[in-house]
């Protein structure tokens, strides 16, 4: 249109009979050489038309069909005439907060979603707000949240503590990733600062009335889901906790799981709501029968025990409930019915985990944790005690960083025209430090580094040498979120890392083909290669193995990004850990010295000191030496 109007088209009319045989004798001429270009240029610029006309109908129907998809939290936020406005014309707008208490809607299975609109790009859907942490199938007070976490980090604890160390075979099939749900909240809470800490136990005491409380509404079972990972995990950092719940209450709660489930939890099951008025009172009729968190010679109304029952309306009649809601006031006990409470308060909870007293508006609405059944039977699965037997994964072990002999990555072969360029020096000295804390060192002088994903990239190749494809990386460092909707950062992160490492060096750190990442070995060096190596070294030297196991230590000198807590790190610390203590047990073994040996058991405790197979090789070891009394001392300060 712009070049017929202003323009006008390449010639006019067709050509007559005379001037069709005038251009038969004489083809090329002025004039027709001139016809030619202009219909060559049309032709160009009609591609050029057509193409753009068809990437806007793509886009259009894309984002049409994106904006069909996306869950919007309330028809008050981000209309959808302004973002597929957005979308089309590339403009980044900001994100639009209203005043509605009501919260955005779940994410999917083992997404963390965040509320810090001003943290870092990084974070802003990695960052939790001090108030809570929603996650797929409900929502975590960032106390409950801090909980979590420190359960994990107790599951963690638990296996490197029962781990035997093995020279030949090692045993790491305990080395699975923790739940979604799990791995969700730690990367929410991951890099952030930690508020001051507080009595989380009092929560659910505080914000329901004393006595007892009945609850209605579409929030019912989530807010009791909530209320029992809420009581479970306070009772595992406040032993004067205690939760009781009914068999049918606890099937309503975590349907098939509960049979399995239950058995393992700090809990006390009981049949009807005649049974929980039982235990509520000062002493139980059953005899010889211990309240589960509560001591010696302590009574249930003693000072700061705290005891909460969880029952729904099936479990018992009208005058039962009543009796046990006397019992639990009497008590100090906090009474909570999944349904309408006889004679008694009754509030509405709604899916957000909102309460309101019906008969008093004006009050405040607490909100409590909600959870849907996938993602309670995760939380609770960290808090369970393990079964005797448990089952080894079907799929084999997990990737581990370090199984055997090291895997270093091999330098690019050289195209066959090109001579080999390894005469050729490198103008700068690339370091990457990734045992202790993560640091990328260019002639010794570290970068910074601006965005926790492009460290997090550099930590994840350097621990997978041979590389790893956009699917591995998004899922490890954004754990749970659709792929769709990470590609775009990922590849933010990584345009953002190679500008900030060029702007010091111009050697290529990391290279890209065939939609994978790897660190280039030719240029940069890695001390986690160097360990391994070691490792492999040390394993297989017959003599001077005292210098053998100097070097491994002097190459580890610490955890594996010590400094960090992203979750996808834990298996892979553990890994690298257990390779270090299982050649100090197979040296150790071999050490015809019994004075060597007990120091290289002394440098393996110095690693690992919750390893209780290391303690227990150490005291035999101490015990041959005739140096029994002296077992407590002769570890090192930190085994202690």
């Amino acid at each position: 249109m712009v070049l017929l109007t202003v323009i006008g088209p390449p010639f006019r009319g067709w050509p007559t009979s005379e001037q069709l045989r005038a251009w038969l004798q004489q083809p090329l001429t002025e004039e027709t050489l001139t016809a030619g270009l202009a219909i060559g240029a049309w032709l160009i610029w009609l591609l050029v038309a057509y193409t753009v006309t068809a990437r806007i109908i793509i886009r259009l129907r894309a984002t049409t069909a994106w904006l069909r998809r996306m869950p919007l939290p309330t028809p008050l936020q981000a209309t959808a005439s302004g973002m597929a406005g957005a979308a089309v014309f590339g403009i980044t707008t900001n994100t639009v907060t209203t005043t509605s208490p009501e919260p955005p809607q779940p994410a999917p299975t083992g997404t963390a979603t965040f509320h810090d609109d001003t943290a870092p790009d990084d974070h802003r859907d990695q960052a939790a707000r001090d108030d809570g942490v929603t996650v797929a199938g409900g929502w975590l007070p960032r106390d409950v949240a801090e909980q979590v976490t420190a359960a994990a980090a107790l599951v963690w604890l638990r296996r490197r503590r029962d781990y035997q160390p093995h020279p030949t075979h090692p045993d790491d099939t305990d080395l699975t990733p923790l739940p979604p749900t799990v791995t969700a909240v730690q990367a929410a809470l991951a890099d952030t600062p930690t508020p001051p800490p507080s009595d989380e136990s009092a929560a659910p005491f505080e914000a329901l009335p004393a006595g007892g409380v009945g609850l209605t509404g579409p929030g019912t079972l989530p807010v009791g889901r909530g209320l029992l990972v809420t009581a479970i995990l306070a009772g595992q950092r406040h032993s004067s906790t205690t939760l009781i719940v009914t068999k049918a209450t606890l099937a309503l709660l975590l349907g098939p799981a509960a049979e399995t489930l239950g058995r393992r939890l700090p809990l006390t099951i009981v049949d009807t709501a005649d049974d929980a008025t039982q235990l509520l009172r000062p002493t139980s009729p059953v005899a010889g029968e211990a309240i589960p968190g509560q001591r010696q010679g302590e009574t249930s109304s003693g000072h700061g025990h705290r005891k909460m029952v969880l029952l729904n309306g099936h479990d018992g009649s009208e005058q039962q409930m009543k009796h046990l809601a006397e019992t639990g006031t009497a008590t100090a006990a906090l009474v909570v019915i999944l349904g309408e409470q006889p004679d008694g308060p009754n509030w509405h909870a709604d899916s957000t985990g909102h309460l309101r007293d019906p008969h008093h508006p004006d009050m405040p609405n607490p909100r409590l944790c909600v959870l849907d059944q996938i993602a309670t039977t995760d939380l609770l699965a960290i808090i369970a005690s393990p079964d005797s037997a448990p089952p080894r994964p079907d799929n084999g072990r997990p990737p581990l960083p370090y199984a055997g002999p090291p895997e270093l990555p091999r330098p690019r072969q050289a195209a066959r025209h090109e001579p080999p360029r390894l005469s050729i020096a490198p103008r700068q000295r690339l370091h990457l430090r990734v045992l202790g804390d993560p640091q990328l060192l260019i002639d010794g002088e570290p970068l910074t580094i601006r965005r926790s994903a492009g460290l997090q990239v550099l930590v994840y190749l350097a621990v997978h040498p041979t590389g790893a494809d956009t699917a591995r990386l998004t899922e490890a460092i954004w754990p749970g979120l659709p792929r769709r909707s990470l590609t775009g950062r990922l590849y933010t992160a990584l345009s953002d890392l190679r500008s900030t490492i060029r702007t010091a060096s111009d050697l290529p750190v990391i290279d890209h083909s065939d939609d994978r990442y790897r660190l280039n070995p030719a240029h940069v060096e890695v001390d986690l290669w160097g360990l391994r190596t070691a490792i492999h070294q040390a394993a297989a030297a017959l003599t001077h193995t005292s210098t053998a196991w100097q070097t491994v230590l002097d190459a580890y000198p610490a955890d594996l990004a010590t400094t960090r807590t992203w979750p996808w790190l834990d298996p892979h610390r553990e890994a690298t850990r257990r390779r270090v203590i299982d050649l100090c047990a197979a040296l150790a073994a071999k050490e015809p010295n019994p004075h060597h040996a007990l120091q290289l058991l002394q440098d393996g405790i110095s690693i690992d000191p919750y390893n209780a197979d290391l303690h227990r090789i150490a005291s035999r070891a101490l015990t041959d030496l005739g140096r029994a009394e002296g077992r407590a001392t002769a570890l090192p300060p930190t085994a202690r």
